[in-house]
């Protein structure tokens, strides 16, 4: 059976460079979610480790791909959305692990004119780490003074019909394009006390 792009939830971006340590548990966390209509795209820097095998050997359903070299992880991103097709959208770092809230956070997908988010818990090579500014509601007062992480919301598509990832920023481009949605009243905010991600906070993602 074809499928089609309207069959098509939650577009899962990952942008990859160098990431075969990481990427096989990241891509079985997206694959143990319950929530139907997931697309798994990855954006690759053009890696020469393991990277391209996995992405290959991946019996994911939906999957697309690219491996090209790129301007940094922002470019990776915007290359993202313009290669995915679902109604909401929702970037993921290959060091990162989806958890079972995930789904649940899904189920609240309504919609698409709202921002959906939830909680993120961390870790790094030594183990969970305790991070108070992961967890709660954001804001525009709160956003800020303080980053939001971006591995806590699905986006609707429609943000990036509007918005995309400045370039000029090499670091914190997502908090950039948070700020400028919060500020944006067309865009309603609505925060669910679900943890949905594991989140790496040694940087992998960034190298």
């Amino acid at each position: 059976m074809n499928e089609r792009p309207d069959d098509v939830l939650i577009s899962i971006i990952i942008a990859t460079y160098n990431a075969g340590r990481h990427l096989s548990e990241c891509l079985q966390s997206v694959k143990s979610q319950t929530v139907q209509g997931l697309e798994v795209v990855i954006v690759d820097g053009g890696s020469t480790d393991e990277t391209i095998t996995i992405i290959k050997e991946s019996d994911i359903t939906r999957l697309k791909w690219v491996s090209e070299a790129d301007k940094g992880i922002y470019d990776a991103l915007n290359k993202g959305v313009k290669m995915a097709s679902g109604k909401w959208v929702y970037f993921l770092g290959a060091d990162d692990r989806l958890l079972p809230g995930f789904s649940e956070l899904a189920a609240h997908l309504q919609d698409d004119h709202t921002v959906y988010y939830g909680n993120s818990d961390a870790y790094n090579d030594k183990g969970p780490l305790e991070y108070p500014l992961l967890q709660g509601s954001f804001g525009r007062y709160r956003l800020a003074k303080h980053c939001m992480n971006h591995q806590s919301i699905i986006y609707p598509s429609t943000v990036f019909r509007k918005y995309t990832y400045d370039l000029r920023y090499k670091v914190f481009a997502d908090y950039a394009l948070n700020l400028q949605l919060w500020g944006d009243r067309s865009f309603r905010k609505q925060h669910y006390p679900i943890t949905v991600v594991l989140y790496n906070m040694t940087g992998f993602s960034f190298v």
